[in-house]
């Protein structure tokens, strides 16, 4: 039996990855055989022991005791109860350590971090100063393989919680955000540039099936991103308002006006949360074009150009941040802030400024659904009668799903946005009575344009 179990671990290799050179220990490999088909089939209590074998002679004879371990362990560990329990769970922490420990290329630090901390939270096992100070290892010391959003959640979470309890001051708490959310924009920036490659196609209707499982794993981890994105937002929520924002750089001015991160960081905090009629916000932009006369500079000096009423001035200083720029990323997100500076001003230019947003990344689901609002808000002012005045909520219903599709992280803001337009629109009575089912209205107005109407 112990010869047949042998020849049958051996036919694993190819699939295992194991060469002949690892094969050295026959009770090893027919154990990795017999525990390698009982998790195929999910029998992880007939597994458990021959696994635990080959984990503890020959830690490094297969991934497999990694891969295949961390889901015996964690069956075990939710099959029982009280130190049982806590047994199963440290031996899955080694484990992660473990993995690290033979197989690095394929366990990164981030990852094993991650994974303990993860962990210990969901069986409520760590506190939060544990929570901040392993995932802030894994942050700074393997940033490009921390890509676990909840565990990015967690990492701005506990701080949040460690500074409500007075151990951790406000401005760690901005540096964190700052760093979280850049890390979040980085990583759903990879998803919807892979999305925008495959949208054409399946408009077209030319997707592989390889393709198709890629986009929607593409939309699946950019849903996740923006979900964790807005819980962080919600979680920082009144800390990042100017009343706390203004003492605070007033504090550290002094101090902070050479660093060009932090000077930097502030004027783009007091700008995305309209602080820019306090004189705080015109020293910070002042040391910062000191400092880095760029692009960004020229957006926040026409800022402050079109609240004076110099608007010719401020469209030159907006103008010539799109022309510093030569990212284009950065370029569409320019011209984003300058169409939200517009929008509740003059609709066509901040529309102007959102399709230059599109045009530089067609990602940039924020433009779509600024244009959308732009063109809810415009309802009074297109068509004479009412149908074709409701009927322009169509037409930003329309725009707001695109946000969705190019930015999945955006589709739960881009829904509710659409729903809320189409609840708007002409009603299927309106419809039946007018005689427009299927047929196009154009829109006069600024908007232009049309929209067919829906068939009943």
């Amino acid at each position: 039996m112990k010869t047949k179990l042998y020849y049958a671990a051996m036919m694993l290799l190819g699939s295992l990855g194991i060469s002949n050179a690892q094969a050295q220990n026959p009770e090893c490999m027919t154990n990795l055989s017999i525990y390698a088909e009982h998790a195929k089939v999910k029998n992880y209590d007939a597994a458990y022991t021959p696994w635990k074998m080959v984990y503890e002679n020959c830690p490094d004879i297969n991934k497999a005791n990694y891969s295949l371990g961390e889901r015996i362990l964690s069956y075990k560990a939710d099959k029982s109860s009280g130190a049982e329990k806590d047994t199963y769970i440290n031996e899955l922490l080694g484990l992660y350590d473990n993995a690290n420990k033979y197989f690095p290329k394929d366990y990164t630090k981030a990852e094993i971090i991650t994974d303990k901390v993860l962990l210990r939270y969901d069986n409520k096992m760590i506190s939060d100063d544990e929570i901040y100070t392993m995932l802030g290892q894994a942050f700074k010391e393997d940033r490009t393989n921390f890509t676990n959003p909840k565990a990015l959640y967690l990492y701005f979470s506990s701080l949040v919680d460690l500074h409500n309890s007075g151990k951790k001051d406000l401005q760690e708490v901005f540096d964190v955000y700052d760093d979280v959310t850049d890390k979040i924009g980085e990583e759903n920036d990879k998803y919807t540039t892979a999305i925008s490659t495959l949208l054409p196609k399946e408009e077209a209707g030319t997707l592989t099936s390889k393709e198709e499982k890629q986009l929607s794993s593409y939309n699946s981890y950019s849903e996740n991103y923006g979900k964790i994105e807005g819980s962080i937002d919600s979680k920082l929520g009144a800390l990042a308002d100017c009343g706390n924002l203004i003492p605070l750089y007033e504090k550290s001015f002094e101090e902070k006006k050479g660093d060009v991160t932090w000077v930097k960081r502030a004027v783009g905090r007091m700008f995305n949360k309209e602080c820019t009629d306090d004189p705080m916000f015109k020293k910070l932009f002042e040391a910062q074009l000191a400092l880095d006369p760029s692009a960004d500079a020229y957006v926040y000096g026409g800022t402050l150009k079109n609240k004076a009423g110099d608007t010719k001035a401020a469209v030159a200083d907006f103008d010539k941040a799109l022309g510093l720029e030569t990212d284009a990323k950065k370029r569409s997100n320019i011209a984003y802030k300058v169409a939200t500076i517009y929008k509740n001003g003059s609709k066509s230019t901040a529309r102007s400024y959102a399709q230059k947003a599109i045009d530089a990344n067609p990602s940039n689901g924020k433009a779509y659904l600024l244009i959308a609002h732009l063109y809810a808000n415009s309802a009074n002012e297109c068509g004479t009668t009412p149908f074709e005045k409701r009927a322009v909520y169509w037409k930003a219903a329309e725009i707001a799903r695109q946000a969705g599709r190019v930015d999945p992280s955006l589709s739960g803001r881009a829904s509710q946005a659409a729903a809320s337009y189409n609840a708007k629109a002409p009603t299927k009575e309106m419809i039946f009575s007018s005689g427009m089912a299927g047929k196009t209205v154009s829109f006069s107005c600024w908007v232009g344009g049309s929209v067919k109407v829906p068939t009943l």
